[in-house]
C-alpha cells in the first residue's frame, strides 16, 4: 500500500527544480543511458595489447593522464563553452564551439566515438527530454555535435547546473574508460573501483581547470594515448570499435 504524509519537508530536503535537475543529470549520464558508451574503450584496447596498460597501477596512471593532460580536460571545457554560450544565446558562439570541439578529434575512430554518442545523446533527449528552444539551438549548428557539446547543450537547455554537469560527465567518462579496461585486462569489480578511488582528485582537478579554461587553454600531451586512438583500427582483433 503506498503510504503518504502531509508532513513538511525538512530543511535539509532538495527544491523541485534541484530535484528534477539531479534526477536528469543522473539519468543522462547513467551507464544505462543508451549512448552506447560501452562500445568504445577510447584505444585502451591497443595499450593493453602491446603492454601498455597491464595493471590497476599502469592503468590509473594512463586515465589520470588522458583526463588531465589529454581528451578529459579538453571535453570539459568543450562542454564548459557550449554550456555558456547556449545558456547565453550566442547561437553563433555555439556552432564555433562545435567545430573546434569536431576538429580536436585526433583520430578516425574517435571521431566515430564522439560524433556518434553525441549524435544518439541529443536524439534520445529530444525523443523523451526534449526542452523548449532545443531543435532551434541544434539547427543552428553546421556541424554535428560532439558528445561534450551535446552534453552542455541540453544541460543548458533544461537549466541544469553546470558545475554538478561537469563532474558528472567526467565521472560517467571515466567509469566508462575503467569498464572498457576491465573487461581488456581484465580487473575485478574491487580492482577498478580503487581505480576510479584514486581518479577522484583528478576529476575535481579537471574540472576545476575547465571552469576557468579559455578555448586559448586546449590542448592535449597525451601522445601514446593519441597513437592508441590511432593504431586501434589495425589491430588485428578488436572487442572495442575504438
Amino acid at each position: 500500500m503506498l503510504m503518504t504524509t502531509n508532513e513538511p519537508v525538512g530543511a535539509g530536503a532538495l527544491a523541485e527544480g534541484e530535484a528534477a535537475a539531479l534526477y536528469r543529470l543522473m539519468t543522462w549520464l547513467s551507464p544505462a543511458f543508451p549512448v552506447g558508451g560501452f562500445s568504445y574503450s577510447s584505444g585502451l584496447e591497443w595499450a593493453v595489447e602491446v603492454g601498455d596498460i597491464t595493471d590497476t597501477a599502469s592503468l590509473a596512471d594512463w586515465l589520470d593522464a588522458m583526463l588531465g593532460d589529454g581528451s578529459g580536460f579538453c571535453d570539459a571545457t568543450f562542454l564548459v563553452h557550449a554550456y555558456r554560450a547556449t545558456e547565453a544565446g550566442e547561437t553563433t558562439a555555439l556552432n564555433e564551439i562545435a567545430e573546434l570541439a569536431a576538429a580536436f578529434v585526433p583520430s578516425r575512430e574517435r571521431q566515430l566515438e564522439t560524433t556518434s554518442q553525441g549524435r544518439a545523446f541529443i536524439d534520445i533527449v529530444r525523443a523523451a527530454w526534449n526542452a523548449d528552444g532545443l531543435d532551434a539551438v541544434i539547427a543552428a549548428c553546421s556541424t554535428p555535435m560532439v558528445y561534450p557539446v551535446a552534453v552542455g547543450v541540453v544541460a543548458a537547455m533544461h537549466a541544469v547546473p553546470l558545475a554538478p554537469t561537469l563532474h558528472g560527465f567526467l565521472h560517467a567518462l571515466v567509469s566508462n574508460w575503467i569498464s572498457a579496461a576491465s573487461r581488456l585486462i581484465p580487473l575485478g569489480q574491487t580492482d577498478s573501483q580503487r581505480v576510479l578511488v584514486r581518479l577522484e582528485a583528478a576529476v575535481a582537478a579537471t574540472a576545476n581547470r575547465a571552469l576557468d579554461a579559455a578555448l586559448d587553454d586546449l590542448g592535449s600531451a597525451t601522445f601514446r594515448a593519441d597513437l592508441a586512438g590511432l593504431r586501434h583500427e589495425t589491430q588485428y582483433t578488436r572487442l572495442f570499435r575504438s
